[in-house]
């Protein structure tokens, strides 16, 4: 795939002890691709947004414990959100890859849109919201 122009794109960092796994999360639950694949990083693209996937250096990342079913990481500032089509295509994504997302019956609704937080393969919290027209 070549690659894009990144103006007008939100872009996020996601730091990860197992990258390969956290992007196959997010590629998953947001229909992303995969731009560039570096020893480093990984590159996903889709409509308006950019995240990279970066490795966490080993010295640090030796140090962290990513439990199984892995523990959710809400003591942190950021929480990205995501627009996405469908919240039950996530459900299966994030469960298929290692993630989760919380049941429907615990979501919520704010300007137009169904709200649910859930997270990734490593803990990290991340929201989805699927609009309600």
């Amino acid at each position: 795939m070549a690659k894009e122009k990144t103006a007008g794109r939100l872009s996020l960092v996601i730091f990860a002890k197992n990258m390969q796994r956290v992007s196959t999360f997010y590629e998953r639950t947001l229909d992303l691709v995969v731009a560039e694949r570096e020893s480093s990083h990984y590159l996903l693209q889709g409509v308006g947004i950019e995240l990279v996937i970066h490795s966490i250096p080993t010295k640090y990342a030796s140090q962290i414990e990513i439990t199984e079913p892995p523990q959710s990481r809400d003591q942190t500032p950021f929480k990205p959100a995501f627009l996405v089509k469908d919240l039950e295509f996530v459900r299966a994504a994030a469960t298929e890859t290692g993630g989760y997302l919380k049941p429907a019956a615990g979501a919520w609704h704010i300007r137009g849109a169904i709200v649910l937080d859930g997270w990734d393969p490593e803990g990290n919290v991340v929201q989805f919201k699927q609009s309600e027209i």
